[in-house]
């Protein structure tokens, strides 16, 4: 017999379409209210799911947010990565920028929904399956900016490691600080990429 993967039961593709109608519907109602004004009932009614069916997918409005959130944060991260790589004879700073232009963009696309995300992820249980997917995200993020400062030959792998951790957290406080939630994306960029500057150039001018 041929190779190949087995084709998908009924009942398989009854809990994938179930699953999609509730993410379509999650995304859609925290786009137009925020997430702090949608509640699971309003995500139920919408994806035209019982409320116990949609906590067998989440169990909380948060999870329902992490769902949404980190497939647009994977999104994001491909899409840096892929900008780094193709910056071409560009210097660590800017192959960095490069990498986490998208991820800023995207959480700040609703700042509110954003700022909920990034706090759940790092304040909630880290043993939850869907925070345990976007911390997964958060961690190929800082090894791409690893991998990305480790192509210099003035950073050592060590260093790279411990600047990829401060440039994460310094992308985490510009983007959910109170004082920056009136500020353009290109605003907020600019000042992070002031952040990272200072971060790197005693390393680069060390060698």
């Amino acid at each position: 017999m041929g190779g190949g993967h087995m084709p998908i039961g009924r009942r398989e593709r009854a809990k994938q379409d179930k699953r999609e109608r509730i993410m379509t519907a999650a995304r859609e109602l925290f786009v137009e209210h925020g997430v702090d004004g949608v509640t699971t009932q309003q995500v139920a009614r919408r994806a035209d799911v019982a409320i116990g069916t949609l906590y067998l997918y989440a169990s909380t409005k948060a999870e329902l947010l992490i769902m949404v959130q980190n497939e647009k944060f994977a999104a994001a991260v491909d899409s840096g990565l892929a900008a780094a790589n193709a910056a071409v004879g560009q210097g660590p700073l800017e192959r960095v920028i490069a990498l986490i232009r998208p991820v800023v963009e995207c959480v700040r696309e609703h700042i509110e929904n954003g700022r909920a995300y990034l706090r759940e992820l790092v304040f909630g249980d880290p043993a939850e399956p869907y925070r345990q997917a976007g911390l997964t995200l958060a961690g190929r993020l800082e090894d791409g900016i690893t991998g990305l400062l480790t192509r210099d030959e003035d950073i050592g792998a060590a260093d790279a490691a411990t600047l990829a951790r401060v440039i994460t957290a310094i992308i985490h406080i510009s983007t959910t600080a109170t004082v920056c939630l009136h500020r353009s994306d290109e605003a907020v960029l600019a000042d992070i990429r002031d952040q990272i500057h200072a971060t790197l150039a005693p390393h680069i001018r060390a060698a």
